[in-house]
C-alpha cells in the first residue's frame, strides 16, 4: 500500500498538474503555493473532553500511565472523536497510539514524560528508521492509517533521552543490517528489529495518515527525530518549540508525504532544524513516493547541521518547496539551505524556492549543494544512481557571516542545474564559492562585502 490510497480524486488531479509542470511546462509559483496552501486545512474535533485521570493516570511521574491515556484514546475515538486532555502535572508513559478524530491536548502546566525503559515501546510495528520500513520500536507517539489527529497544546512532551538512555544507541552496524535488508528485497514485515537492534524510535511518525496537526507544544529529549509524518496527507506544524541536542535529533522530517505547512515553529537541534526526505536507497525506489507541496515559514532555526535540509534520503524524490520568511542564526548552525545526496540515494530533486530568510551566522554554507554526502559517487550497479537537481531559486536572501556564501558540488556526469541567486547580500565570507559541476548558474544583483570573494 502507498500514500495514494490517501488521496482523493481533487488531490491526486493536483498532484498530476505539478507533475506535469514540473517535467517542463510553464509553471507560477505563488499560484501554486497558494494552491498548496488553500488545501492544507487543520483537522477539527468534537467538543468532547477525555481527561486521562479519569481512566486511572497518576500524576507524579512514577506511575506509568500507558493503559490509561490508551483507555482515553479508545474511548475518544469510539465516541466520535474529541480532545484527550494531558493536565497541568507530570505524567509518565510508554507508547501513545493515536487513533482517528483524536486530539491528544497537553494543557497548560502539563508535562508528558516519556519512558526511559526500550521495553515500553514494544511490541514492535510498521515504521522507518532513517528512510527504510521495518518492524522496529514503536515511536514516543505513534498513528497508523489513522485520519484526523492531532497534538496540541502549551505543555511539554519529554522524551528522557540522554547519553545513558536512547542515544547510547547511535551504532551505525544494525542500520547497515536494515539496509542490506532491504537491498536484499526482505519483505518488510520480516525484516524485525527492534529490542537487541539498538534502531532509536522517533518522537512523532504518523505512518500513511491524513488530516494531521501538530501544533503548540514543546518537544525536548527525542531519542532520534521528533517529527516525521512519512506517507501523509494535509500536514500543519505550527508554533511547535524543538530543543533537544542528541545524535541524528532532526527537528521536522517531512517524508513522502504531500501538502505540508511547517510555520512559526523554533529549532534549536543536534542535527538538521528541517530535513525534507523520501527514502532511502533501494526501498525508497521500491516505495516510489515523493515528498511534495512543503512550505516552511515564519521559522526560527538556531543549532543544527542545516536551518532546511533536503535529504540525504531522498531516493523516492522531492519537489515544489517553499522557505520564506525564516530567521537562521547561529554558531553552531552549519548551513541555512542544504541539499545533500549521492548515487546511492540519486533521487529528482526540483522546484526550490528559498526567499527572504534572514541569516545571521552560519559555520559553513549559507546555500550548500551537495552530491557526494556521504558515501560520495558509486551504487550497487556501478554507475549507481545519478541524482537530478533542477530549478533552485535563491532570492532577497541577507547572511550576515558564513564561511562560504554558495558550496555548489555536482557530478561531470549529472551536474547540478538551474540554480538561480539574485538580490543575495552575503556579508563576511571567508572563503571563495566552490562551483563545481555546475550548468545554468545565473548570479543577479549578488553582493558581497569583499570584492575577492565573488567570483
Amino acid at each position: 500500500m502507498t500514500r495514494r490510497t490517501f488521496l482523493s480524486g481533487a488531490a491526486l488531479a493536483a498532484g498530476a498538474r505539478l507533475r506535469l509542470r514540473a517535467e517542463g511546462a510553464p509553471m507560477d509559483p505563488a499560484k501554486e503555493m497558494a494552491a498548496i496552501l488553500a488545501r492544507i486545512k487543520p483537522p477539527k474535533f468534537a467538543n468532547r473532553t477525555f481527561d486521562v485521570t479519569k481512566y486511572g493516570a497518576k500524576e507524579g511521574g512514577k506511575a506509568i500511565a500507558t493503559d490509561a491515556i490508551k483507555t482515553a484514546i479508545s474511548a475518544c475515538s469510539s465516541a466520535g472523536g474529541g480532545r484527550v486532555i494531558i493536565p497541568k502535572g507530570v505524567f509518565l508513559t510508554g507508547a501513545i497510539h493515536l487513533r482517528s478524530n483524536v486530539n491528544l491536548h497537553l494543557e497548560d502546566g502539563a508535562t508528558l514524560l516519556f519512558s526511559s525503559d526500550p521495553k515500553d515501546f514494544l511490541p514492535v510495528v510498521f515504521t522507518r528508521f532513517e528512510g527504510t520500513e521495518c518492524m522496529n520500536y514503536s515511536p514516543l507517539i505513534y498513528a497508523w492509517e489513522q485520519t484526523d489527529i492531532a497534538v496540541t497544546g502549551s505543555g511539554i512532551l519529554d522524551g528522557q533521552a540522554d547519553p545513558d538512555h536512547w542515544w547510547q544507541m547511535k551504532t551505525t552496524a544494525k542500520r547497515a543490517e536494515l539496509v542490506a535488508a532491504a537491498d536484499r528485497g526482505v519483505p518488510v514485515r520480516e525484516r524485525i528489529f527492534g529490542e537487541g537492534y539498538d534502531l532509536r524510535p522517533n518522537f512523532f511518525q504518523p505512518y500513511r495518515s491524513s488530516n494531521v496537526l501538530v501544533e503548540g507544544v514543546t518537544i525536548r529529549r527525542s531519542p532520534m527525530w521528533e517529527l516525521n509524518p512519512v506517507l501523509c496527507r494535509n500536514v500543519t506544524v505550527r508554533n511547535v518549540k524543538i530543543s533537544t541536542h542528541g545524535p541524528n535529533n532532526d527537528g521536522c522530517d517531512p517524508e513522502s508525504s504531500s501538502d505540508v505547512l511547517i510555520e512559526g515553529c523554533d529549532f534549536d537541534t543536534g542535527d538538521d532544524c528541517i530535513a525534507i526526505k523520501s527514502g532511502r536507497n533501494r526501498d525508497g525506489r521500491r516505495v516510489g513516493a515523493f515528498c511534495e507541496n512543503v512550505i516552511v515559514r515564519n521559522c526560527r532555526m538556531r543549532d543544527g547541521h542545516g536551518g532546511v535540509s533536503i535529504g540525504s534520503e531522498v531516493s523516492g524524490g522531492v519537489r515544489n518547496v517553499w522557505m520564506e520568511n525564516n530567521r537562521m542564526d547561529s554558531p553552531h548552525l552549519e548551513r541555512a539551505l542544504r541539499i545533500k545526496t549521492n548515487s546511492w540515494r540519486g533521487g529528482v530533486l526540483e522546484n526550490f524556492w528559498f526567499r527572504n530568510n534572514t541569516v545571521g551566522e552560519v559555520a559553513e554554507g549559507v546555500i550548500d549543494i551537495d552530491f557526494y554526502y556521504p558515501e560520495g559517487p558509486g551504487g550497487p550497479t556501478g554507475g549507481g544512481f545519478k541524482p537530478v537537481m533542477r530549478n533552485v531559486v535563491v532570492e532577497h536572501i541577507t547572511s550576515e557571516r558564513s564561511k562560504y556564501a554558495l558550496y555548489l558540488r555536482g557530478y561531470p556526469d549529472a551536474p547540478i542545474s538551474g540554480v538561480r541567486v539574485s538580490d543575495c547580500t552575503f556579508r563576511n565570507v571567508a572563503r571563495p564559492d566552490v562551483i563545481e559541476n555546475v550548468t545554468g548558474l545565473s548570479l543577479d544583483h549578488d553582493l558581497r562585502n569583499d570584492a575577492e570573494m565573488k567570483r
